[in-house]
């Protein structure tokens, strides 16, 4: 298998192999997935039993009509079959909200889901891409968001909530001021197609302000939360007008026996539903914790059912992706052809405990192994690859991203030179701004470009670097760094939404009628703690910065869409 490794990546459309390719070339039996986002708790057992004694059946005969397969769906999630659209996965309904609904421009966070920023491009639309910054955690600032929208002149607007890769999540108030902000826009779309695996507050959908909004899609993923991507279904909702629109282009018989069966098998699955989320989240929260044990690795906080991780300087992503398939049989999602990303990321799936342990130690022994073949180079060696790349990285690491010297940033912090910093076993726990040992600046604002040709697809220049510290505030020597970087968790930071015109007492803002403020989380809040002392609290791996609330009581029933299904746990 080793030596087809890289014809398998390279033959394909897809950012991965397809697990059934990897199967072909290892006698039938493919790596452990940490690359494909599904839920590994359901269906249960006894569902894949029946599903299985069923199979003649299910592959023998047509499957009902979409309508009748919908009107089930929503009986369960009681949604209005009217305001809803079921479609071959969500990438079937995204290419027909493109063909039917995008004129001329779409905007989108970047990094994200591809096909968002592919599909309006093979159709010749502009895409108006808003970076998202590596030195916040990739945390979409919704208020700069709608500036950037509004001088592009852009027509659609995209978030995904959670986002993919990086797991951000926004609160639902904060995408119902953002739909407000934009409501005279051709089309709003929140893709909320990882929000069950979400537990940062109980309600976090917005499908019930959809159904009332005259330019407001959600999207929803069935095969990610049920753990089915083979079966490929997934569902819209909008107001009964564009959801209509949507429905009657679909194909007669889009969804197929499969997708059939396992809808009407769910309403006697409620309650394994709802425990295999749970287990989920209780994965996502251990599987962090350990990865941040690894040196110079950084974990994002996330939301979703997969953590967004940036591997220690001199790492190549393709490299360890490809060692970790061939050596240790596990399947990892570099992202270093996601536009807004690089190859030193990869997205990890949230597993199983016993799986994590295993790749814990695959990414070990990669990373650091015997140091003749380890992926990351000791510091006295320097690194395998250019010159140039290697002093972004190092710039990078010693900064977190940032831009700007350490010693730099603490003389602007009043600071004392990094010389007389405590070394690494006299670490404080935590320092000003969140970060172990980091001083971290401010977010760089997107930039702005003229309008380009309507099929340009554009993304806006970064932000120029600040020059290097002067002579008499060096940067950190490497020989006075410990030989691996010190493991980092960014604490993504929840930006505040600006206060608007006609809010009595609160200053307004231009470009951003109607949204109402939101409380800025993270600012005031005490500094995320180190990593030395027991690691990260369950509240700091999800984004928070209040303490954790009460687990709500599951209830017994299905869950509604949008409502106690998100229940924390």
């Amino acid at each position: 298998m080793a030596d087809n490794v890289a014809s398998l990546f390279r033959g394909t459309a897809a950012h991965s192999p397809s697990m059934a390719a990897l199967a072909r070339e290892s006698d039938g039996v493919g790596p452990i997935d940490f690359c494909i986002p599904c839920n590994p708790y359901f269906p249960t057992p006894g569902m894949f039993d029946e599903l299985a004694g069923r199979l003649r059946e299910i592959i023998t005969y047509y499957p009902s009509s979409a309508d009748t397969i919908t009107a089930e769906l929503c009986a369960l999630l009681r949604l209005p079959p009217s305001c809803v659209a079921m479609g071959n996965g969500s990438t079937e309904l995204i290419t027909w909200i493109d063909h039917l609904l995008v004129r001329e421009s779409l905007a989108i966070p970047v990094p994200t889901f591809g096909r968002w920023t592919d599909q309006p491009m093979e159709t010749g639309k502009r895409v108006d891409m808003f970076p998202l910054q590596e030195s916040a955690a990739f945390a979409l600032d919704p208020a700069k968001y709608v500036d950037f929208i509004r001088a592009r002149g852009t027509r659609v607007a995209v978030i995904c909530n959670p986002n993919n890769p990086d797991g951000g999540f926004l609160s639902r108030q904060t995408v119902v001021n953002f739909m407000d902000a934009l409501q005279d826009l051709d089309l709003v779309i929140i893709d909320e197609s990882f929000l069950e695996f979400a537990d940062a507050e109980n309600e976090p959908s917005v499908v019930e302000e959809a159904v009332l909004r005259p330019n407001v899609i959600v999207l929803r993923s069935l095969g990610k939360n049920f753990g089915l991507h083979g079966i490929r279904f997934g569902y819209l909702v909008a107001n009964p007008a564009l959801a209509g629109r949507i429905r009657s282009m679909l194909p007669k018989w889009n969804l197929n026996s499969f997708a059939e069966t396992v809808v009407f098998m769910l309403k006697e699955h409620g309650a394994e539903y709802m425990e295999s989320l749970h287990l989920v989240r209780r994965d996502r929260l251990d599987m962090a914790r350990q990865l941040t044990a690894l040196p110079g690795l950084t974990v994002y906080p996330s939301q979703g059912n997969f953590l967004f991780v940036r591997l220690p300087v001199g790492a190549e992503g393709t490299v360890v992706r490809d060692r970790l398939l061939t050596e240790h049989r596990i399947l990892v999602r570099e992202c270093g052809n996601k536009i807004g990303s690089s190859s030193r990321f990869l997205r990890l799936v949230v597993r199983p405990q016993v799986d994590v342990r295993r790749l814990v130690s695959g990414l070990e022994q990669v990373l650091y192994g015997s140091r003749r073949g380890a992926a990351v180079p000791e510091p006295s060696t320097g690194t395998a690859y250019s010159s140039g790349t290697a002093a972004v990285d190092r710039l990078i690491s010693e900064t977190n991203g940032v831009g700007m010297p350490l010693a730099a940033q603490a003389a602007a912090m009043g600071l004392p030179p990094a010389q007389t910093w405590p070394g690494p076993a006299q670490a404080p726990a935590q320092l000003p701004g969140g970060m172990p040992g980091l001083m971290p600046a401010p977010a760089p604002a997107a930039a702005m470009m003229p309008a380009p040709a309507p099929a340009a697809a554009m993304m806006p220049p970064m932000a120029p670097m600040p020059p290097a510290a002067p002579p008499q505030q060096p940067m950190p020597a490497v020989a006075q760094m410990p030989p691996a970087p010190m493991p980092a968790v960014a604490q993504a930071p929840v930006p505040a939404m600006p206060s608007m015109p006609g809010m009595p007492g609160a200053p307004g803002m231009p470009g951003m009628p109607g949204m109402s403020p939101a409380p800025a989380a993270g600012l005031g809040q005490p500094a995320m703690p180190g990593l030395r002392n027991g690691g990260l609290t369950a509240a700091q791996v999800r984004g928070r910065t209040q303490p954790e609330p009460e687990p709500a009581p599951q209830p017994m029933g299905w869950p509604a869409a949008g409502a106690v299904y998100n229940q924390v746990g």
